[in-house]
């Protein structure tokens, strides 16, 4: 099963979070699970990282699979997000990953499951 990992546990696991380690090194540990990252997500770490956490937050991401952005992912987030944004704020960001889970097969983990009000995506709150 694809792990789709939400921005906010990679930044809590790098900023050396015990809730987030033990999180991730539950699903690696997991053999019917595969980590991966959506490309915004993988993007927003990289974007607002500090100079300093640059090796750190490498070596972090070279364990993730990261899902490129096509065009059947954009089609199905632009409906989610036409459907999602007026009642519930969704930005365009999660309706790419909830749209990437959706096409993909995933399932998403994350601290925001508000973020992911769509019933027919997986949403699994880390901890």
């Amino acid at each position: 099963m694809k792990a789709f990992i939400d921005a906010d546990i990679l930044i809590w696991h790098l900023r050396g979070e015990r809730k987030a380690i033990n999180f991730l090194r539950k699903l690696v540990d997991d053999p019917a699970m595969e980590l991966w990252t959506g490309a915004l997500q993988r993007a927003e770490v990289l974007f607002f990282m500090r100079p300093s956490e640059e090796e750190q937050t490498m070596l972090l991401l070279s364990q993730f699979k990261t899902t490129a952005v096509d065009q059947a992912i954009v089609d199905e987030a632009g409906r989610l997000f036409r459907k999602w944004n007026p009642s519930h704020g969704v930005d365009p960001n999660d309706a790419i990953l909830a749209a990437t889970a959706l096409v993909t097969g995933g399932q998403i983990h994350t601290l925001n499951q508000k973020h992911y009000p769509m019933k027919d995506v997986v949403v699994n709150k880390a901890w």
